[in-house]
């Protein structure tokens, strides 16, 4: 087992299909600060918030799409994502793509859970 995990971070993610909406919701409520905008086609594909000490990252899950309600994904910043991700089926969870360097700074790749639930291991790069 690694003890590596004082190396790790996490950080929500909601998906929402009005971005600005939710954005606002945040700002309005918690005083959140926008730190990043990532565009998209349609506006923005993603907003990164700081609500006091925690980052909480909006992604828009695309106009005119019903998002059901409770869509999280998980994002945990790791060292290595490529040696982490054979660990992730060992482990009971499955890998649902390779990993994938973003134009934004970060490589991720996405896989879930034992029971379900959506990660996205994020690097920094």
């Amino acid at each position: 087992m690694s003890t590596q995990s004082s190396t790790y971070a996490i950080q929500p993610i909601f998906c929402t299909a009005d971005i600005e909406r939710s954005r606002s919701f945040y700002v309005e409520v918690f005083g959140a600060e926008e730190r990043m905008r990532v565009p998209g086609d349609d506006g923005p594909f993603s907003v990164e918030l700081r609500i006091g000490d925690a980052g909480l990252g909006l992604v828009a899950y695309g106009p005119g799409v019903e998002v059901p309600p409770g869509r999280v994904i998980v994002a945990v910043f790791v060292p290595d994502v490529d040696e982490l991700l054979p660990r992730v089926e060992a482990a009971g969870g499955k890998v649902r793509g390779p990993a994938n360097d973003m134009p934004w700074g970060h490589r991720v790749a996405h896989v879930t859970d034992p029971d379900g639930n959506l990660i996205n291991l994020t690097q920094q790069l």
